[in-house]
């Protein structure tokens, strides 16, 4: 099982051996501590629970996440075990997913991309959407392309490959961009081969 929760800190760009930059986001990788297993017998299912970052007045874990496991890759892990960035290798595809930066209301043309009308020869609908229903049924379907809350939900972007692994500093560099703003939560997890 590698997953780990982590924390964004930023982008910034490497020289490859060819010497070619790279893009890379470098994720804060703090120790993730094992919590509970979960197993087949006692939840109906396998999972490994780990928790994150601890409180400021108390010595509990602020954040806790679990991640399911299939039967036969059974981890060798304890109540209490410690996952470091150590766990992942210069070249390994990965998964992240994030909670994606919130834009607030937007209209149609920065949120899906729509087309703006003419400004000459009379036009008068720049930025407008457009026709938005029909005669009948007489209502608006839902998922209709419309203007609306745009960013902040969950986003997971795959196949992204680990350029980078500091190890004292707890530092993982994932080449290419990552979701959410600096110091969001990140989920980084080894992609299902």
């Amino acid at each position: 099982m590698k997953a780990l929760l982590t924390r964004k800190l930023g982008m910034t760009s490497i020289l490859d051996d060819d010497g070619a930059a790279i893009a890379v986001t470098l994720l804060s990788a703090q120790p993730n501590t094992v919590t509970r297993l979960k197993t087949n017998e006692t939840d109906g299912y396998e999972a490994v629970q780990v928790g994150f970052e601890t409180a400021k007045k108390s010595a509990q874990l602020k954040i806790i996440r679990e991640f399911r496991i299939k039967g036969e890759e059974q981890p060798q892990l304890n109540v209490g075990d410690q996952i470091g960035a150590d766990i992942f290798d210069i070249g390994d595809n990965v998964s992240v997913t994030g909670i994606s930066k919130g834009k607030g209301f937007a209209g149609t043309i920065k949120r899906h991309g729509f087309a703006r009308g003419p400004k000459t020869h009379g036009g008068r609908s720049y930025r407008r959407p457009g026709s938005i229903g029909s005669m009948y049924p007489q209502r608006i379907f839902a998922g209709k392309k419309m203007a609306g809350h745009m960013g902040n939900t969950q986003v997971t972007t795959k196949n992204l490959r680990i350029a980078l692994v500091d190890k004292e500093n707890n530092v993982i560099g994932v080449e290419g961009a990552v979701p959410g703003p600096r110091k969001g939560l990140v989920l980084l997890k080894g992609a299902n081969k």
